[in-house]
């Protein structure tokens, strides 16, 4: 019995899956995709940690966003991993508090994130002049502290509703992990309060963070448009598109997530949208921005070859 007056002391992931003849194709997809997802962001978050020429404030943004992206990965994905290896599902009742508490948290600073990283862009190229003013180091540390405090603020009010719910005879989570729409769906108790506040904070976090990004892109594309060569243009949207895709895939598997009534959920769908913003954009962003980024390849291409001298 736990101090909430729930029955239920753990609880079973389901996984993506309920058909045994698919775990071992789910558990080697995932290994893979994890692994990946490890080792491309620790390159980015390397990159910006060491390399003089990604010492800006877009790449300290990047790299904090490759922070997330290793903590968020790892925080949904090895449990499921795990219990493919063992078949052994089970998840106590405190563990799944912090997962859900770590989720919601990791997920909620990357969506104001993304905003805040649009506003940079705005600043880059609206206003280079008084970029380094405006986008200080101070600033950068100030604003990414002040969104985990958000994120964290919005992570505890969720977790504490959640779990304030009892959870009788049902502890199956048909889920990969500890979310809060399949477990609203176990509770044995009026979840109306926890719809409400759902909504609340996809209004506030979600809407906002989407309408502050818009708003941003619309000045920025509205200026780029004004340059007059067509090599300008191109180099101003070059700075865009890689953030674009990603707030594109992020956003839009967040919304669908969490803003919409309990009566329309359909737990079959939310567990591959809810891969698409906790496992493949975290894989996806390093690859991405690795790709369209001219000055992250030349700073991976200077590490190699200055290791490839030290071997030497």
């Amino acid at each position: 019995m736990n101090t909430n007056g729930s029955s239920v002391s753990e609880f079973i992931i389901l996984g993506l899956s309920t058909q045994p003849e698919l775990e071992t194709l789910i558990f080697i997809t995932f290994l893979i995709i994890y692994i990946i997802a490890l080792i491309g962001n620790l390159i980015i978050l390397i990159l910006v940690i060491i390399d003089p020429g990604l010492s800006t404030p877009m790449y300290f943004f990047l790299g904090f966003l490759s922070f997330l992206d290793i903590c968020c990965t790892s925080t949904s994905l090895p449990k499921m991993l795990t219990g493919y290896i063992t078949k052994n599902k089970t998840i106590s009742f405190y563990d799944c508090v912090a997962q859900l508490y770590f989720v919601t948290l990791l997920s909620s600073t990357e969506l104001l994130l993304l905003a805040v990283m649009a506003y940079d862009r705005y600043v880059a190229i609206v206003h280079p002049l008084r970029y380094a003013v405006i986008i200080s180091q101070r600033v950068c540390i100030c604003v990414i502290t002040v969104i985990s405090i958000i994120g964290s603020v919005n992570s505890i009010a969720h977790t504490c509703l959640t779990f304030r719910l009892p959870y009788c005879d049902d502890n199956k989570i048909n889920h990969f992990f500890c979310e809060i729409m399949p477990l609203l769906k176990l509770a044995c108790a009026d979840t109306y309060w926890n719809e409400i506040a759902t909504v609340i904070s996809d209004v506030i976090l979600g809407m906002f963070c989407f309408l502050l990004t818009c708003t941003s892109y619309v000045f920025i594309i509205n200026t780029i448009m004004k340059i007059r060569s067509a090599e300008g243009k191109r180099k101003a949207f070059s700075t865009c598109t890689s953030h674009i895709t990603i707030v594109s895939m992020y956003y839009g598997a967040v919304i669908f997530t969490y803003a919409r009534p309990r009566s329309s959920l359909s737990l079959e769908k939310d567990k591959i949208v809810s891969a698409i913003y906790a496992v493949f954009t975290p894989t996806l962003n390093p690859i991405i921005y690795s790709l369209r980024n001219k000055e992250v390849k030349v700073a991976f291409k200077r590490i190699v070859r200055i290791i490839d001298i030290k071997l030497v």
